[in-house]
């Protein structure tokens, strides 16, 4: 929420200016899953403490977005980079927008981040989505708890529209399946478009889709996005 910056009990807690990475922290208890009605048939419950990512993380982050390079048609990215190039991306994210990690029993269990639409200055109001879950963890609500932070902290930067630009099959296989797609249909995204057979991983054509969500209000003189850094900055 805009403006409160001194929630602790299961919301937020500030921490040194000077450590952006590590400002803020939330716990989503089993209690407050049950009040949202969420489903855990199949699923362990578990707290999950949502907090920035920082450049520390980058191995363990890492370790998750990994297999999805390897046996995954899920990123169209062919060869896993190194530690210090995965530690460089989260550095380059956090000097303007955020970059989230999932934390449950001590260990990290996926991320989420921004990034920007477009480099045109008009664009500056408008966002594209990335999330990742641990393999084993995948089906327990992570994801959605990352994406419902992410958003919040948009919000709260001034962002007022959301993307994903989604790997999509033409038919599903081994590699590629539609969940993505059903999972941001289930947080409110809508198709906006697609492109056919325009990726080729695995000795497959594949093709993406973009889909949108509105997260924000627009005014006739919109108000500058604040860069992450800004609204996790301890108050005096």
């Amino acid at each position: 929420m805009a403006g409160d910056k001194s929630r602790t009990a299961g919301g937020w807690s500030r921490t040194d200016p000077d450590r952006r990475q590590a400002c803020l922290s939330r716990t989503d208890s089993d209690e407050k899953e049950k009040a949202a009605g969420a489903k855990t048939v199949g699923m362990t419950k578990e707290d999950i403490t949502i907090r920035a990512a920082s450049v520390k993380d980058a191995e363990a982050l890492l370790a998750i977005y990994a297999p999805y390079i390897e046996q995954t048609a899920v990123t169209y990215e062919y060869e896993v980079p190194t530690a210090e190039e995965f530690a460089a991306r989260i550095r380059h994210t956090l000097e303007k927008y955020p970059y989230l990690a999932a934390e449950a029993g001590g260990e990290i269990v996926g991320y989420a981040y921004a990034g920007p639409l477009h480099e045109r200055a008009a664009y500056d109001w408008s966002v594209e989505l990335s999330v990742y879950v641990k393999m084993n963890r995948k089906g327990r609500g992570i994801g959605r708890r990352l994406y419902e932070q992410l958003e919040e902290s948009l919000r709260e930067q001034g962002i007022v529209h959301a993307a994903a630009c989604i790997a999509y099959p033409e038919q599903e296989d081994e590699y590629l399946t539609y969940d993505s797609v059903r999972f941001h249909e289930r947080l409110g995204f809508t198709m906006v478009g697609q492109f056919h057979v325009c990726a080729y991983k695995f000795n497959r054509w594949y093709g993406m889709v973009w889909m949108e969500k509105q997260i924000g209000e627009r005014h006739e003189k919109q108000p500058s996005v604040k860069p992450f850094s800004e609204i996790c900055k301890k108050e005096e």
